[in-house]
């Protein structure tokens, strides 16, 4: 079996590979442009976020079997162009699930007890102790938002804390189980003191955390988004973090990440968010782990293991 990896991948997954009979050429350094006739003959193809794979990339990948996310998310893949041909997409998820628990839990502390204001204002030495009186979140009522394996990996966590865990998952409501209680979006509304967002980004969820959601929150949250930019209206957001609906946000992925090309439109609402003492902003590195680069891998070479042992 043979695949192309047209990404940059840690070392570790060549041995990986090998290990199960599966022949890696690595290209990371191949232009997109080019990948589409560089797939002929190929068994699998491996990916990171360099390029969309669309039904135009893979029309010459004669031998396709698979294409391997080596992340979380697969919005960067047509998943109905693959179903067509009838090419597997494989997802890493689990391989960065602790790595984004652990992040979500710091961005979290980092809002209630004014870390980053804090060393932000130490740093021009300024010492303000009451100002940054920060609230504990023992107790706190937490509601998730998308309960798979992010999700589950924050709510684990949490516990330690003692807290109530509210979640709700849409698509995979069965997946809500201890240390969480399943209730409705409704009820979350009702009663969190903390909103965090793990759900992917697909286009039933453009914009799921628009005016209407934040408006429907009975006291002012807290709110967390480690999962994709796409999912929050970013001008929604700022709007409630002005009237206090809002108490603070902590955002590891934007609606546009590459800032030097934000619209005028876009540019407004970074720059409050930029300039607010209540905001925390993280460039996508939630999953982005020196652990979770290798177990990214590990999973990945699993499951083309487990493919390749069923269908192959």
């Amino acid at each position: 079996m043979r695949v192309l990896i047209i990404d940059e991948m840690h070392p570790s997954i060549f041995p990986m590979l090998e290990r199960i009979g599966v022949q890696a050429d690595y290209r990371p350094t191949i232009k997109p442009i080019d990948v589409c006739e560089a797939l002929a003959g190929f068994d699998g193809l491996i990916v990171r976020s360099k390029m969309r794979i669309t039904a135009e990339t893979i029309k010459f990948a004669d031998k396709l079997k698979f294409v391997a996310r080596a992340g979380a998310g697969v919005d960067n893949i047509d998943a109905d162009a693959l179903d067509t041909r009838g090419i597997v997409l494989i997802a890493a998820n689990e391989g960065n699930r602790q790595a984004v628990g652990e992040f979500t839990l710091g961005l979290l502390l980092s809002l209630t007890r004014n870390i980053a204001r804090g060393d932000r204002e130490v740093r021009n030495k300024v010492w303000l102790r009451e100002e940054n009186r920060g609230e504990e979140i023992s107790g706190k009522t937490i509601g998730i938002f998308g309960y798979g394996n992010m999700g589950q990996s924050f709510a684990r966590l949490l516990q330690a804390f003692g807290c109530r865990i509210l979640a709700y998952d849409k698509f995979a409501p069965e997946k809500v189980t201890v240390p969480a209680e399943q209730v409705p979006m409704e009820v979350i509304q009702a009663e969190a003191d903390v909103v965090s967002l793990h759900i992917p980004y697909i286009p039933e969820n453009y914009n799921f955390a628009g005016d209407a959601f934040f408006s429907g929150f009975k006291k002012p949250v807290w709110f967390l988004n480690t999962s994709r930019g796409e999912v929050v209206d970013q001008d929604a957001l700022v709007e409630h973090l002005k009237k206090g609906t809002i108490k603070g946000a902590a955002l590891d992925v934007l609606e546009n990440e590459k800032l030097n090309t934000l619209t005028e439109k876009q540019l407004s609402s970074y720059n409050y968010l930029a300039k607010a003492q209540n905001v925390v902003l993280t460039p996508h590195i939630g999953g982005w782990t020196h652990e979770s680069y290798i177990k990214i891998n590990e999973v990945l070479v699993q499951k083309i293991e487990a493919l390749r042992l069923e269908k192959f």
